[in-house]
This record gives structure tokens, sequence and C-alpha cells, in this order.
């Protein structure tokens, strides 16, 4: 029988400081080694939550999780293993004060970076940071396509099919949704105005105090109607440059893929993903995360994640 592997997550924390790259590394004094903040998932929780959580915890840096970084996974000190997926995460506030596990926090260039780590399997992660900022692909935003959470079944509703509800493990994966959403730095919501996918985004709208759009054109009977108008929400999103979830239903989100695959010519894993997922279709309750570059005619997706 094959030991569990523990879970966990963490994160590159980088900022610029008069035009240089800096990245955050932190001191565990019951180690004494100098490493990424991370720590393991916690139940009801999807792993970009428990890196932008852990991240908060340990390193005291309030962070938008970008673009993803390479994993890893190794033997722990007692044994079994661990692995750990990490993101660079762009710091948007320090806020002072450091609990007991970490003693210090150290800002650094990559290169003293490299020098200070303690692990030689954390220096991958570095490696693709450095990478990606020499490609101008670092500092990015999140474009997320979103298809509601379980519903009520067809058969099993007899009102107006737009009020049809969630059930409540829908309503259960709606609430873990919110904690992701938040961690990929989204602070703008635009849904179909139906109940299944106004219910989806109405935890993640309260925990963040923010006000869904609600657009006919993203649900099925909209969409029916204009076909197009998908598809323009999705290139309105890119417009803004801005962290923003679209919400809609399975038969729609085809369209809003394939106009997403559209702008990952630069990245043809990312694109052939995108296009995969608009062929074959997304779980109800999953979404993609789309690691935006520029915005307006220039926007593109530099990587995708799904979840």
């Amino acid at each position: 029988m094959t030991d569990q592997i523990v879970q966990a997550a963490g994160a590159l924390p980088w900022r610029r400081r008069k035009g240089k790259l800096e990245v955050a590394m932190v001191h565990r004094p019951h180690y004494d080694d100098w490493s990424w903040p991370k720590g393991k998932l916690d139940p009801d929780e999807l792993l970009p939550e428990t890196a932008a959580r852990e991240v908060q915890e340990e390193a005291a840096l309030r962070v938008h999780l970008g673009r993803p970084l390479p994993t890893s996974e190794y033997t722990m000190p007692k044994g079994g293993r661990k692995r750990v997926h990490y993101w660079a995460a762009r710091v948007e506030k320090e806020l002072g004060g450091l609990e007991h596990e970490v003693d210090e926090i150290v800002w650094a260039t990559p290169e003293k970076a490299a020098q200070r780590l303690t692990y030689a399997h954390d220096a991958e992660q570095l490696e693709a940071l450095i990478a990606h900022e020499a490609r101008g692909h670092l500092d990015t935003w999140s474009l997320v396509i979103l298809r509601h959470s379980l519903a009520l079944p067809r058969r099993g509703w007899h009102g107006p099919d737009p009020e049809r509800p969630l059930v409540p493990e829908g309503f259960d994966r709606s609430t873990v949704l919110a904690g992701s959403l938040a961690a990929f730095g989204v602070d703008r919501i635009v849904s179909s105005p139906s109940a299944r996918c106004a219910d989806t985004v109405a935890p993640f709208a309260a925990e963040q105090g923010l006000r869904p759009r609600f657009k006919a054109g993203l649900s099925e009977e909209g969409f029916a109607e204009k076909p197009k108008k998908a598809a323009k929400h999705v290139l309105k999103a890119a417009a803004r440059g801005r962290g923003t979830v679209l919400c809609s239903h399975g038969p729609v989100l085809g369209s809003m893929l394939r106009t997403l695959a559209d702008r990952a010519a630069s990245d043809a894993a990312a694109e052939a993903e995108l296009l995969h997922l608009a062929e074959n279709g997304m779980d109800k309750g999953g979404f993609v995360v789309a690691h935006m570059i520029g915005r307006g005619e220039t926007a593109q997706v530099v990587t995708a994640e799904i979840w």
C-alpha cells in the first residue's frame, strides 16, 4: 500500500523595489531553514486558497496569485511524502507581525535568494519565476471562466428554468470557490442572471463586498437568442485588464473558451487546453483561470489552469 501524499501549497511572493525584482523568503527557527511560505491544505479548501492563506499567516503578506510554478515533492523529516503546489504571488500589502513558526522574513534579489535557500528542491520555483520575468510574463491578472455549481435536475423542477436552484452540494461548492477566487485577485463578477449562476457567485460576492453584474448574454436563453453575446463579454473582460470571473452555463462555455483560446497564441499548451475544454465541457462548479498580460487588443493568455 502506497503512503498517502500530504498536499500543501505555497507561493513565491514578489515585488519591485526601485525597478528591481525582489522575492520574499521566510526563516523557520524550528528547522533553521530558509524557504518559501507554504502549508498544508485545510478541509473544505482548494489549493489556491491554501497558498494565499499560508503566505498571509507565515509572511504577513497579502498577495494575489499569478501563474503557477513547478510543484515540489519530497520526503518529510519524520517520513512520508509531501507535494507542494506553488504560484508566483504579487504582493498587495505588507501586514507586519510574524507568527511563531516564522521568526524572520527577508526580501532579496533572485540571485541572493538562490544563495540563501536551504533546500535544492526550492530552486526550481525560483528559476521558473526568473524565466517568466525575463519574458515579461510575470505580472499577470486573472480572467476566470466559471461553470455554475450543481443544480436541481431539469426533470425535478417544474418552474421556469432560470429559477432552477442549486442543490445542497452545489451550495457547498460555491462556498468553497470563494476563497480561491479571492486568492487569484478577482474583484469583478459578471454572471448569468439565472438562479444557479447567481447562487454560485453569491458567497464570493458577500465575502468580498462585491455587486455582481448580471448579463442576459451569459444565460442559456440569451445565448440561444444572440449567440455572439457571450464571446463579447469575454472580450470586454480582456479589454478591462482587471481580475474578473464570468459565470455561465455548459452550453455557453464553448463559445467563451474558444474566444479565450484565440488570445493564447503565445502559449500552445494553454490554447490546446482551452480548446479541449470548449469541446469536452467543464465540470459543474469547475473553473479555468486564464493568466493574462496586457489589456484590450493586446491582452493575451500566457498560461491557464483548471479547477
